[in-house]
């Protein structure tokens, strides 16, 4: 139902290809986490995209060039500091035009380039929020950039820290513990950045408990903005495949961040993040309490967890399909158990 891209933004199958089992197969080896897919229940869906996919990886394609950059600790030149504010300018217009839909995507993503991928996920979902937010324009400028360049500390990590299967030890556990500090130093060289989105870097990682690195700030202490990357870097964490685990349903990942609330995050911005990423994403194949099953076909920003669905089966026997609607009062007891 959707082009799939590879690395560096080439398509491995466009839209249409009848997916045979070979390239079931390639798509599990490569590592992606799904597709999009039409069929009779589903053909006439349309998945609202926040960004277009061509800017998309361009600007993953942009964070890498920088990203290698650190690596090499070169200085970020006049010309790629034009192309990331071009960047961010274009990010922020696209969602603003679109700023009444709600994140309903599951994200797929190249496994070799989740740095990347990830990073500019962040922004995307930062910015939805900060949006629903009512943030300046100048305030969401400085958001995107801290969100984009969040991670740059991790490139003076070692890979095979990063890439570690197994449980981090407490030195390597201090090793990563350092990027957002690494990442700021760097950046304070390289380019010309708003204190602003230094101390955003800095803080994506502090926890409103208190709990969280590198210096343990809490609540109001911590800023608006790294409050916001953070909530943004943990969902689109969870939600991918990591050498260590497998990604989680949109649903469990927001389940944890519930949770969470009062804790990790703050609890206004977890409300934010609830009425503006939708837990089960249109196409979500769902079974229900009332023991139906059905197709996520629309979400509904302030009830979250009660979608419209699109039932196709009553027990394990096939139906006429119907709309039920969660929201509906008659329908109060009815929920969602399951994701298939």
């Amino acid at each position: 139902a959707d082009n799939l891209y590879g690395r560096s933004g080439t398509i491995l199958l466009t839209k249409g290809t009848v997916l045979s089992s070979a390239y079931l197969k390639s798509i599990l080896r490569l590592n992606f986490n799904g597709v999009y897919i039409h069929d009779d229940h589903s053909k006439d869906l349309e998945i609202r995209k926040i960004i277009n996919e061509d800017l998309r990886i361009q600007a993953v394609q942009g964070i890498k060039t920088i990203f290698i950059a650190a690596e090499d600790k070169q200085k970020i030149g006049n010309q790629r500091t034009k192309e990331l504010e071009l960047l961010v300018a274009s990010i922020i217009e696209e969602i603003m035009q679109n700023e009444n839909v709600l994140i309903n995507m599951v994200d797929i993503k190249v496994f070799d380039d989740y740095t990347y991928y990830h990073s500019v996920n962040v922004a995307v979902i930062s910015i939805v929020l900060g949006v629903a937010l009512e943030l300046t324009r100048q305030e969401l400028h400085d958001l995107c950039l801290g969100a984009l360049l969040h991670d740059i500390g991790k490139v003076f990590i070692p890979k095979h820290i990063l890439k570690k299967e197994n449980q981090l030890d407490y030195e390597e556990i201090e090793e990563v513990r350092q990027h957002p500090v690494t990442g700021c130093e760097y950046l304070k060289k390289a380019f010309q950045l708003p204190s602003s989105v230094i101390t955003a870097i800095m803080d994506h990682h502090e926890k409103y408990d208190g709990s969280g690195y590198p210096e343990g700030r809490k609540a109001d202490r911590i800023s608006l903005s790294g409050k916001i990357i953070a909530i943004s870097d943990v969902y689109d964490a969870l939600t991918s495949n990591r050498p260590y685990r497998k990604a989680l349903l949109p649903s469990d990942a927001i389940e944890l961040i519930m949770g969470s609330s009062g804790t990790h995050f703050e609890p206004k911005l977890v409300d934010t993040f609830l009425r503006k990423i939708a837990p089960y994403p249109i196409g979500t194949l769902v079974f229900l309490s009332n023991e139906y099953t059905g197709i996520v076909v629309e979400n509904h920003e302030r009830f979250c967890l009660r979608p419209t669905i699109r039932i196709i089966k009553k027990e394990q026997h096939e139906c006429a399909p119907f709309l039920l609607e969660l929201v509906h009062h008659d329908n109060a007891s009815v929920t969602i158990t399951k994701v298939l």
